[in-house]
């Protein structure tokens, strides 16, 4: 049995919510207690869906004798999810990030562990996170520390969690809501 789109994305739009972030991270504890602050955790984190981030360019290149700066690179990472922490006071990114990886309809073992490597890649360059819109102001530098934390289902094939423990990756087992099993027995009756 395969991972349902709308598995997926009901996830994805879940988790995007801080609340629902929160409530993720306490599932996992050597993650919540990478919180800030414990008594204000709504305030202790940023959530990105789909995240992008800006490739920061050397200081400049000589080429022919000129100096140029060539301009920054916007990329999308390849995770679902990014869970900055931030200061609450002072408004400032912190410390660590948290990349959520959702399992994906269709996608195997090997995809899913290309997408961390991926991030890894384009996280081990000077970058800046293009932030939401209400989260500009903040100050968003070089992570001391990115964690990945994969999300799959009952459906997702157990090679896969094999491989994730095999990987020591940390991972959750999610199981869809009574809310996500009602809308898939609703439009299964129409």
């Amino acid at each position: 049995m395969s991972i349902k789109v709308s598995n997926y994305e009901r996830f994805l739009a879940e988790y995007s919510n801080r609340e629902a972030a929160i409530a993720l991270l306490k599932q996992y504890r050597p993650y919540l207690e990478m919180l800030p602050s414990l008594r204000r955790p709504e305030k202790s984190i940023i959530t990105i869906p789909l995240p992008l981030i800006r490739i920061l360019a050397p200081k400049s290149i000589v080429e022919n004798g000129f100096s140029t700066t060539p301009p920054p690179k916007t990329i999308a990472l390849p995770c679902d999810l990014a869970i900055l922490m931030c200061d609450p006071e002072w408004q400032i990114k912190l410390g660590a990030e948290i990349l959520i990886f959702i399992h994906r309809p269709d996608e195997d073992f090997s995809d899913l562990l290309m997408r961390w490597r991926n991030s890894q890649i384009s996280l081990n360059q000077n970058y800046e996170w293009l932030m939401p819109l209400h989260e500009e102001h903040i100050f968003s530098e070089i992570a001391e520390k990115v964690c990945p934390l994969f999300i799959i289902f009952e459906q997702t094939p157990p090679h896969i969690r094999r491989g994730l423990e095999g990987a020591y990756l940390p991972y959750l087992l999610q199981q869809p809501s009574i809310e996500v099993l009602q809308e898939v027995s609703e439009t299964m009756l129409e």
